[in-house]
């Protein structure tokens, strides 16, 4: 390429370049603020029921806010964060400068953000260009949760636990039934997994009686005779500062899904008591451990969630098992090279 669209597109890429550096510095205390939004992340998360095709819309592209396979090439901004991308982004760049019409893009939507399907390059020049709408193909993902343009990951996994929690409350009645407000979680998924705890809880209750129980009633004798007494455990031998970041609540499911690999073990009488021992003695941190923690968060050096107590357990997967059933898992779709 010798022409003038050509070394115009050349000096582009280096504008673009340039932008990005500069960003990624500017964010350097919160860099997570910069980085696209993986698709197969945010469907693990909001765990879309089903998509319905919208055909083609003219998108915002500030509300394209990540990508379903190359969220790692560039920035929030879809600014290119390594030179292997030149050639491509160069060629479409030309094709831009010589009013050459480009296939519209593929856009996923969900909860009102986009994310890229294929385009990824074009989106990244119409953005250096100040295009604000772009033409796309858009299939979109069923949520009941909205994304706001500039939400990270982790305010995204907390949008979603305050969603579940409204919605737990308000169809189980839980804090007008037990009067706690403060059955929180870090993670989502967690709440449909204590309704499963309470619908299995008064399964067996209803096996030793002649009628059969309301649901109200499975979940006060739940919640006083099973959650109260395993938090109350917790709570006098203060193993939360062992496991910073958690919640009380976070603790209840993952020491009822170790109980039930003891109890599986050892027998159907060990106690709770020494399962809370020693999923703590296991897994927690010590005070060495804490230190180096806390170091590393002040540093903006450690950018992962604390992990999920123990990290070889799946959390959401506590009492199916313990009834002795085995759940499935959903599989990922394939990351797009596009």
């Amino acid at each position: 390429m010798s022409d003038f669209a050509a070394q115009r597109a050349e000096d582009d890429f280096d504008r673009a370049r340039v932008r990005q550096t500069l960003a990624r510095m500017q964010a350097f205390l919160n860099p997570g603020s910069r980085e696209l939004l993986a698709l197969d992340d945010v469907r693990e998360i909001l765990k879309p029921a089903g998509e319905v095709y919208r055909g083609m819309k003219a998108v915002p592209l500030s509300l394209i806010v990540g990508s379903e396979g190359r969220y790692r090439d560039f920035d929030r901004t879809f600014m290119p964060k390594a030179n292997h991308l030149r050639p491509r982004w160069v060629r479409v760049d030309v094709a831009h400068l010589r009013d050459v019409v480009l296939p519209p893009i593929q856009l996923y939507e969900v909860g009102g953000a986009y994310f890229v399907r294929d385009g990824n390059h074009r989106v990244s020049v119409a953005r250096l260009k100040g295009v604000e709408v772009i033409d796309a193909e858009v299939v979109s993902l069923a949520s009941e949760v909205r994304l706001r343009p500039d939400m990270t990951l982790d305010e995204l996994r907390r949008e979603v636990v305050g969603w579940e929690k409204r919605n737990f409350y308000d169809k189980t009645r839980f804090g007008e039934l037990t009067g706690d407000r403060s059955l929180d979680f870090t993670g989502p998924g967690q709440y449909d997994l204590v309704l499963e705890h309470i619908l299995v809880h008064k399964y067996y209750i209803n096996q030793g009686t002649s009628g059969e129980i309301s649901f109200d009633e499975a979940l006060r004798s739940w919640y006083g005779e099973v959650y109260r007494p395993i938090a109350r455990i917790c709570d006098e031998a203060r193993i939360l500062a062992r496991f910073p970041g958690r919640t009380t609540s976070d603790l209840y499911v993952y020491i009822v899904r170790h109980w039930d690999s003891l109890k599986r073990k050892f027998g159907l009488s060990y106690p709770v008591e020494a399962a809370v021992r020693d999923y703590s003695e296991r897994y927690g941190r010590g005070l060495g451990d804490r230190f180096i923690a806390f170091v590393r968060a002040a540093l903006r050096l450690d950018r992962n969630s604390p992990p999920d107590g123990n990290p070889g357990l799946d959390a959401a997967a506590g009492t199916k098992e313990a009834a002795g059933e085995r759940s499935g898992t959903g599989a990922v779709p394939p990351e797009k090279n596009a």
